[in-house]
C-alpha cells in the first residue's frame, strides 16, 4: 500500500472538465498577460478573503517582496520575522535590502510568540511579519496592538492559510497587507507558480499593481523601477475553478485532521494545538517527537510519504551565515527542526488511508 504525502494529480482529475475548460477559455481568448481573467480572480479572491483589494503576482516570494517595497521598507530597516518558518519569509526581507530579526515561536502553536516580539524592537524596526504556519493563524490581536503602539506596519505571510479564520474572520486583511502563495501544493494551488496580496488599503494595492508591472500603469510610461511579476491568466483561470471548491476541500481537510487526532491520541506524539480562537486551514498536519527520524524511516518503509517542514531553520542556513546568529541562539527553532514531521494531508486523502497511517504509527 503506497500513500503519497500529497497527490496533486488526484486534485486535477477531480476537476478535470472544469480546469480543461478554463484553460481552453484563456487559450482561445488571445489574452495572455493580465487582463480580464486575472481581474476576475482578483475580485473573487478579495471577496473570499474578506479584503477590499487583491493583486495577483507571479509567486508568493514576490508577494512578500512587493509588499515590503510598497511600504517603502529597504536598506537600513529591520523587519521582525519568525525564527521558525520557511526561508522565503526571510528572503523577502533581505531581498529588499532590509534585515530580518528573528523571534522564537510559541512552542504550542509553532507560530511567532507575541510575548517575545517587543524585546526585539529597535529604532530601526519598521514592520512585523508574522507567518500563519501550517495554516494555523498567528495570534494577531497582540501583534497588531504591538504594531500600533510602536507605529509599525504588519505584513502577514499567509502562504499556507487559505480560508483560515482568526476569531471568526478570514485571514486576508487584519494587517496592512497579506501575502499569498498559490504554489501547486497549497490549499488553493495553481498549476505552477502564482501569488497575490490582499489588503483593505487602496493605495497599497495600487502601489503593488504598479510595481508588479515594470512600475507602469500606462504602456511605455514608467513611474518607478518596478519588476515583472504578473499573475498569469492561465493560472488565474485554474485558481478560479479551484476557488469554487476551496471550502468543500477545507471541510475534507478538517475531517482528515480529526481522524488523525482520534487515531493518534493514545501515542506519545505531540499533536497540533489549536487555540479556541483559531480555525486552521489544515494545510499541514504536523506532529512532534524526539524520535522523528526513526518514525519517518519506518513510515517510508511502510509506503507512507512524509515531509519535514522545515529541517534547517533559516538562521542555520548558509544563506544567512553573514548574520552571525549561532545555532544555539534560537533553541526553539532548532528543536522544532529536529522533531517535526508532516503526515499526509489533502482533500483527496481517503479516511481509510488515514486510519492505516495512524495504525502504522501506533505499531511502531
Amino acid at each position: 500500500m503506497m500513500i503519497p504525502f500529497l497527490d496533486l494529480g488526484a486534485a486535477y482529475r477531480e476537476l478535470k472538465p472544469e480546469i480543461d475548460a478554463a484553460v481552453s477559455r484563456v487559450l482561445e481568448s488571445g489574452w495572455y498577460i493580465l487582463g480580464p481573467e486575472v481581474e476576475a480572480f482578483e475580485a473573487e479572491w478579495a471577496a473570499y478573503s474578506e479584503a477590499g483589494h487583491a493583486v495577483g503576482v507571479a509567486n508568493g516570494l514576490d508577494a512578500l517582496r512587493l509588499a515590503l517595497r510598497a511600504l517603502d521598507i529597504g536598506p537600513g530597516d529591520e523587519v521582525i520575522v519568525p525564527s521558525n518558518t520557511y526561508i522565503a519569509t526571510w528572503l523577502a526581507v533581505s531581498g529588499v535590502g532590509a534585515s530580518p530579526v528573528p523571534v522564537e515561536p510559541d512552542p504550542a502553536t509553532h507560530n511567532i510568540d507575541p510575548a517575545r516580539i517587543e524585546a526585539a524592537i529597535t529604532p530601526r524596526t519598521r514592520a512585523l511579519l508574522p507567518v500563519h504556519l501550517y495554516g494555523q493563524p498567528a495570534d494577531l490581536d497582540p501583534i497588531l496592538d504591538i504594531a500600533c503602539r510602536h507605529k509599525l506596519r504588519v505584513i502577514e505571510d499567509a502562504a499556507q492559510a487559505h480560508g483560515a479564520r482568526y476569531k471568526g474572520r478570514r485571514i486576508g486583511a487584519h494587517g496592512d497587507i497579506v501575502c499569498w502563495s498559490f504554489y501547486p501544493g497549497k490549499n488553493l494551488g495553481a498549476l505552477g507558480d502564482a501569488g497575490a496580496i490582499t489588503t483593505n488599503d487602496h493605495a497599497l494595492a495600487e502601489r503593488v499593481a504598479l510595481l508588479r508591472n515594470y512600475g507602469s500603469r500606462k504602456k511605455y510610461v514608467n513611474e518607478e523601477a518596478g519588476v515583472n511579476s504578473r499573475l498569469d491568466p492561465l493560472q488565474a483561470a485554474v485558481l478560479r475553478v479551484k476557488l469554487t471548491v476551496l471550502d468543500a476541500w477545507a471541510e475534507r481537510r478538517r475531517a482528515v485532521a480529526a481522524a488523525y487526532a482520534e487515531g493518534l491520541a493514545a501515542t506519545d506524539l505531540t499533536l497540533p494545538h489549536v487555540p479556541d480562537w483559531a480555525e486552521p486551514a489544515w494545510h499541514l498536519y504536523v506532529v512532534r517527537t524526539p524520535g522523528r527520524d526513526v518514525l519517518q524511516a519506518r513510515l517510508t518503509e511502510a509506503g507512507i510519504g512524509t515531509l519535514i517542514h522545515y529541517p534547517i531553520p533559516p538562521h542555520m542556513q548558509a544563506a544567512y551565515a553573514g548574520l552571525g546568529i549561532a545555532p544555539e541562539a534560537l533553541p526553539l527553532a532548532r528543536q522544532l527542526a529536529g522533531e517535526v514531521l508532516s503526515l499526509p494531508m489533502g482533500p483527496q486523502l481517503d479516511l481509510g488511508d488515514v486510519h492505516h497511517i495512524t495504525a502504522q504509527i501506533r505499531n511502531t
